[in-house]
């Protein structure tokens, strides 16, 4: 029987940031403790609209959720993930913005400097060996037919087509919605949001899903603490 355990490397905010409290107030789940918390006041409607961003928890995608290759283990996949962690230098992201892109709603940089994709794709390129293939049926639920050649040619080789030149960094906030409804959510969760700080990354965060629950904090590792 396949292996029905995912992981992902994500980033996730500092536990108990304001960040953090937004994400997984909009969410109402938080990833690190894997339990449910109140919506923030005036936020019980987003409920009906984020039910696929909940099951992953308040993130941004630096390498897309895989099952582990065979003979790897889950410890392989931490020393690899803190490996990279450890001489790593803090990637600055800068202001985030609430957009809407490709009809979820989502926070974005306002600028998205130029060191941010290459940090993505050390990501990618680090756990990838331990990657299992993607099976007939991942692949398809990934749609390649509505991918360009170049996606469908990034899905085959690395299991998942938005990467490298297609990473674009966002902490989803809801569901796809439909045209009429995306900039009422847009500027209600604009103004919940605010200013924001300026954000630095300086930790990575990997995932553990088993099964069909939702993803749980396994570790998160702080940038320049070697293991």
């Amino acid at each position: 029987m396949r292996d029905a355990t995912r992981y992902a490397l994500y980033y996730t905010p500092d536990p108990g940031s304001a960040l953090a409290r937004f994400g997984n107030g909009i969410l109402g789940y938080d990833s690190e403790s894997g339990a449910a918390v109140p919506r923030l006041a005036g936020f019980a409607d987003v409920e009906g609209v984020s039910v696929s961003p909940r099951s992953y928890g308040f993130h941004a995608t630096l390498k897309a959720p895989m099952r582990l290759a065979a003979g790897r283990s889950e410890e392989d996949l931490l020393a690899a993930a803190a490996a990279l962690a450890a001489h790593h230098p803090p990637v600055p992201v800068g202001r985030l913005v609430v957009a809407t892109l490709d009809g979820f709603t989502a926070l974005v940089p306002a600028e998205s400097p130029a060191g941010l994709g290459i940090f993505a794709a050390e990501c990618v390129a680090a756990l990838d060996p331990l990657r299992a293939p993607l099976s007939e049926a991942e692949r398809t639920r990934r749609r390649p037919e509505r991918l360009s050649p170049r996606e469908r040619a990034l899905l085959d080789r690395w299991g998942y087509p938005y990467v490298f030149e297609f990473f674009r960094f966002h902490m989803t906030l809801t569901d796809a919605l439909p045209v009429e409804d995306r900039a009422p959510w847009r500027e209600r969760l604009s103004r919940a949001y605010g200013a924001g700080e300026e954000l630095v990354i300086d930790a990575v965060t990997l995932m553990r899903q088993d099964g069909d629950a939702p993803f749980r904090v396994l570790r998160r590792l702080p940038f320049g603490k070697p293991s």
